[in-house]
């Protein structure tokens, strides 16, 4: 049972590894960026992040310990919520805007 505990500390922290990797080139690209962790049940936790160019993105954890060790390894600044400031920083394009409006207000599909 040692050894299974083992594995999975070993798993978390590759994984946590993989994904501070991945928000420091996302960070790297848009000229910095912020974070907020976002629970999503079962399937784990979401890092949200926004650029300080207004790019935003996604990466799902497995669990909350993993994103918060991915963030932390990454230096990622993290925000409680997604509101204020910190949601007022996102840009968003057209692509969004027919996306939200074919799913809400029975605009255009994106097909």
């Amino acid at each position: 049972m040692a050894d299974t505990k083992q594995g999975d500390t070993k798993r978390a922290e590759a994984r946590a590894s993989k994904l501070a990797k991945q928000i420091q080139a996302f960070s790297k690209e848009h000229g910095g960026a912020e974070g907020q962790l976002a629970y999503i049940g079962q399937m784990g936790t979401r890092i949200v992040l926004v650029g300080e160019d207004g790019g935003w993105g996604d990466l799902v954890a497995p669990t909350h310990e993993v994103a918060k060790s991915a963030a932390e390894k990454a230096g990622l600044t993290l925000h409680e919520a997604f509101d204020g400031d910190f949601a007022a920083k996102v840009r968003t394009g057209p692509y969004e805007w027919t996306r939200m409006a074919g799913i809400q207000i029975g605009g255009p599909s994106n097909d």
